[in-house]
């Protein structure tokens, strides 16, 4: 089984790209995103740390964490949003390493995906067998994020100034997905790097 890392800047497009993977081969597929969400419910590794920290000034009526509460509060507080991450960040990569694992006894697995914005900068880099970039210019992405999602244009600069320099993802990047141009293409390049796995019947 190849454990395959995806990053990229906001709005390079790395879910179009995993849904095609996950339609056309024998793979599983993880967003960390997702994976923080489900440590961070009642019951989870990180719920009774983050509420010790945070207060239960930041549970919701049901008693799960209300995340629009905590990203109040820790997106103004560098410190904060360190000692969150701390908590956080190990709990996703020990849920995902189980993952992994229970995947490698599975013999109809062939890949395994995770996809994150931070993959680099949370040290995915000297776990997966191979990282990939995709990328799309700077116009392409702000575009398609004014578009799609309908950020501002103030919004889409803040949140590229918090990730990585283009420079720095390609140079600890393995593989580099071009998908600045039509879908058709980037999805070409997509095959021809997995063409030694089995694909999905049509």
């Amino acid at each position: 089984m190849r454990l395959i890392g995806i990053t990229g800047g906001v709005g390079s497009g790395k879910s179009e790209v995993l849904k095609y993977i996950e339609e056309h081969y024998y793979c599983r597929v993880y967003l960390a995103d997702q994976v923080a969400h489900e440590v961070k419910k009642p019951g989870q590794p990180c719920y009774r740390q983050l509420v010790g920290l945070l207060g239960k000034g930041v549970l919701s009526p049901d008693g799960s964490i209300d995340r629009t509460v905590m990203a109040s509060r820790i997106f103004v507080d560098r410190k904060l949003l360190q000692k969150v991450n701390d908590i956080v960040h190990p709990a996703v990569q020990q849920y995902l390493m189980d993952r992994v694992e229970e995947a490698r006894r599975d013999p109809r697995t062939e890949l395994f995906f995770i996809e994150a914005a931070l993959l680099i900068e949370t040290g995915y880099k000297d776990i997966v067998d191979e990282m990939w970039y995709v990328y799309a210019s700077e116009g392409t992405r702000r575009q398609r994020l004014i578009k799609e999602r309908g950020y501002t244009d103030q919004r889409v600069t803040q949140i590229m100034r918090q990730q990585l320099s283009e420079e720095a993802f390609r140079e600890k990047s393995d593989f580099i997905l071009d998908n600045d141009g039509p879908l058709e293409e980037c999805l070409r390049q997509i095959d021809e790097r997995l063409a030694p796995f089995s694909r999905r019947e049509e």
